[in-house]
């Protein structure tokens, strides 16, 4: 049997998530700023709301529906299955800005062939904009192909950063500090809005820690295929076990990951 992501038709993969992501954010809206909003805790202390569950239950019917041998793996409800064919779920990726009333949060769909990442949606219902990609061809946000900045220079650099308080428990936190003393401007958008601007050019470097893979899985796929580098803060590639991203056109890339791995 084939190993190539081309034993899945991609094309349907894509109509499934975006269908998936679209019908998911459809349920989010309709709880989206509730005042009577209820929200609970799960045992690492993180919020849920039935939002949450409720989303991610419609993505795991549409996916299985249309490929019913493939394995998942959600936020609220864990890994079912056994399959080379993975789908990656965050349901309300930014439940704490969705709690609060804030846009700043999106569904997040991926998949992951033999443990490569191949497509990725990132579906921003609040904003009215929908990111995404298929491993080589190209990214997207809506109807219009984007790519992400050309930049060289950390002087000219728009960079935002993400889980500030991990960051400053981490031995680069100096490098942070430089970062900030050099850029041209600092930024702290958070969750998927970052990710978006890096594809689309209007941000040129995103610095995080504390994710887990269903946080950034479509979201890694779509700035790849932007044109920019994302890797862990280590240089690693971006996998099930990754905590960091360091995203930025090739350049600032390389010049930041030197600067994180001499610290």
């Amino acid at each position: 049997m084939s190993t190539a992501p081309s034993a899945i038709d991609l094309e349907q993969a894509l109509a499934v998530a975006r269908r998936a992501a679209e019908a998911a954010g459809r349920l989010a809206m309709a709880h989206f700023q509730r005042r009577d909003l209820e929200v609970e805790r799960k045992s690492d202390d993180s919020p849920v709301t039935v939002a949450d569950r409720d989303c991610e239950r419609e993505i795991r019917r549409l996916i299985q529906a249309a490929f019913p041998d493939h394995a998942l793996y959600g936020e609220e409800y864990g890994r079912e299955g056994r399959s080379r064919f993975l789908w990656l779920i965050d349901p309300i990726d930014g439940t704490r800005s969705f709690i609060r009333g804030l846009a700043f949060w999106s569904v997040q769909i991926a998949l992951m062939v033999d443990e490569e990442l191949v497509l990725g949606v990132s579906a921003a219902p609040a904003f009215n904009e929908t990111a995404w990609a298929v491993r080589g061809q190209g990214a997207w946000i809506d109807d219009r192909r984007v790519h992400a900045s050309a930049a060289i220079e950390l002087e000219s650099a728009d960079v935002s950063f993400g889980n500030l308080r991990s960051l400053a428990g981490r031995p680069g936190w100096s490098v942070v500090g430089e970062i900030v003393t050099r850029a041209a401007r600092s930024r702290g958008y958070g969750d998927f809005y970052s990710y978006h601007r890096l594809a689309d050019g209007g941000q040129d470097v995103v610095i995080e820690s504390d994710v887990n893979i269903l946080d950034i899985a479509a979201l890694s796929v779509i700035c790849t295929e932007a044109g920019a580098v994302m890797t862990d803060l280590e240089g690693l590639p971006i996998g099930l076990d990754t905590r960091s991203v360091l995203a930025a056109s090739a350049p600032l890339h390389a010049q930041m990951l030197d600067m994180f791995r001499e610290r």
